[in-house]
């Protein structure tokens, strides 16, 4: 009975060293498919690709949790259709937190430096991130679409309970739709990107499916539903009469339009990266004839896009850019707060130096950041510096 156990294992320990030893190898292997190509790229170009992606990381994240904490805090934006734009600014936020981060990482030392695990968790992240993005701007379009055409029947269809089984299933789709490429071992390491991402040469079938059901399909109804809305706001807009009412309110035509552009923009830093794939799965042979530099270009485009709605909500949306405001001069007055508190306090506590070891008593220091907030208006109580 003992032998049989210490045999079980044995037999667990060699599987789990073959399993990292495979894992390891596969990471090696992705890495080594495009590894000439990456030793000539011109030095300036991971300069570039650092700066946006650092960019898009700072906006992304200050951008997505000012998207989400508005929608929370006013009234006017805490909308059934906004829950498609809360979930939309999530799946934003996820890749700035994690996957990008790495990316960076990886560009800064010419190569994947975080191992296997990371690199599939990478890669699986950004696949949830771009397709929930997608989903959930079929969702807002779809939402949009009965708001306008459908007006009578839209507060039954998207009530409140509605909504949020909306969006758990627009998220369930997505995690249905990401599964699949762990048993096709298609997220793999690409030098040319610095990223762990979907490798589009792995099956021609496979991506030719991702490409349409991922992007050409909720591509596509978004823009019937789209299409939908702007033929009813032209024949309003035709048949208006001074004596009669327009049926699109003035701040529903702003906001569609805010969708519409988020849409926009979303297809045109999205296309050219699907685009290829699609030509690739088609004929493996015009692989070649692909500059690097267009395709590292649509990566990072598409990543940037990660970036942007926060932006356009703030510039084409009234209540957003209003909403945006006082989050800013609350956390301005925080810090402000914060700083005059702690800067009352090392004047108080300064005479002597006691509060501190003598030697690393800065006296230059402290006369000077006195001086600078007295200069500000803020009032201390005289104190002498021994």
């Amino acid at each position: 009975m003992d032998q049989q156990i210490e045999a079980n294992v044995k037999t667990c320990k060699t599987w789990s060293i073959f399993k990292n030893l495979k894992s390891s190898q596969m990471l090696q292997a992705s890495v080594n498919k495009l590894n000439v190509k990456q030793q000539h790229s011109f030095p300036w170009v991971a300069t570039v690709l650092a700066g946006v992606l650092i960019t898009t990381i700072v906006v992304d994240v200050i951008g997505n949790l000012l998207v989400i904490v508005s929608v929370f805090r006013n009234r006017k934006l805490r909308k059934a259709g906004n829950a498609f734009v809360v979930s939309l600014a999530f799946a934003d936020l996820v890749v700035a937190i994690y996957p990008y981060p790495l990316v960076l990482t990886a560009i800064f030392h010419n190569g994947w430096i975080a191992g296997y695990i990371h690199c599939q968790i990478s890669g699986f992240l950004m696949g949830l991130s771009v397709i929930g993005s997608i989903f959930n701007i079929t969702g807002i379009a779809i939402n949009r679409y009965c708001y306008i055409c459908h007006n009578l029947k839209y507060d039954k269809v998207f009530s409140s309970s509605n909504t949020m089984c909306y969006v758990m299933l627009v998220w369930t789709l997505t995690i249905l739709a990401i599964v699949p490429n762990w048993f096709v071992e298609s997220l793999q390491y690409d030098p040319r990107v610095y990223s762990c991402t979907f490798a589009q040469s792995v099956s021609s079938l496979y991506t030719i499916t991702v490409v349409v059901v991922h992007f050409i399909l909720p591509m596509s109804i978004v823009t019937y539903c789209y299409l939908r809305i702007w033929i009813l706001v032209i024949q309003v807009r035709r048949r208006v009469k001074p004596d009669s009412r327009p049926k699109i309110k003035p701040h529903d035509l702003r906001n569609f339009l805010t969708m519409f552009v988020v849409f926009v923009l979303f297809a045109v830093c999205w296309a050219p990266l699907n685009l290829i794939g699609l030509v690739v799965a088609l004929d493996s042979r015009l692989s070649r004839a692909i500059p690097e530099w267009l395709f590292t270009a649509s990566y990072f485009m598409a990543y940037f896009n990660s970036c942007l709605n926060a932006v356009i909500y703030g510039v084409l949306n009234h209540n957003f850019r209003k909403e945006y405001k006082r989050i800013v001069l609350i956390i301005f007055k925080i810090l402000c707060f914060t700083e005059k508190f702690l800067v009352e306090t090392m004047i108080t506590r300064s005479p002597g130096c006691a509060w501190i070891s003598p030697t690393h008593c800065d006296k230059l220091w402290l006369k000077s950041l006195f001086a600078f907030h007295l200069s500000k208006g803020y009032s201390f109580r005289p104190f002498v510096v021994h």
